[in-house]
């Protein structure tokens, strides 16, 4: 396969994660697999370049990335069942609760 077609499969994994956060404004689940998704478009950019180039230092930061991207999925993870035993339910049609 050539590069071309992974591109567009990067571009489409982000454009899909691109759409999830713009379009749901409700789930909080949802809304942090989007966040999800475009970090692993992002890596998934970083790796094919670097086979492409020969190179180890994308698939390195393709490593910290996903690390970065465990803690932020930890962290949100933790803040959303905090809301949710203060609240009773993640839904977010009453975001205004979160603006300091």
């Amino acid at each position: 396969m050539s590069l071309l077609y992974y591109l567009l499969l990067n571009i489409c994994l982000f454009i899909i994660g691109t759409f999830g956060v713009l379009i749901n404004r409700k789930n909080v689940l949802i809304l942090l697999m989007a966040i999800e998704l475009m970090l692993l478009s992002i890596n998934l950019n970083f790796i094919i370049f670097s086979s492409y180039i020969d190179d180890l230092l994308g698939q390195i930061f393709a490593l910290f990335i996903l690390t970065v991207a465990a803690a932020e999925s930890a962290t949100g993870l933790a803040i959303l069942v905090s809301y949710y035993r203060v609240r009773g339910s993640i839904s977010l049609e009453y975001n205004q609760i979160l603006k300091g």
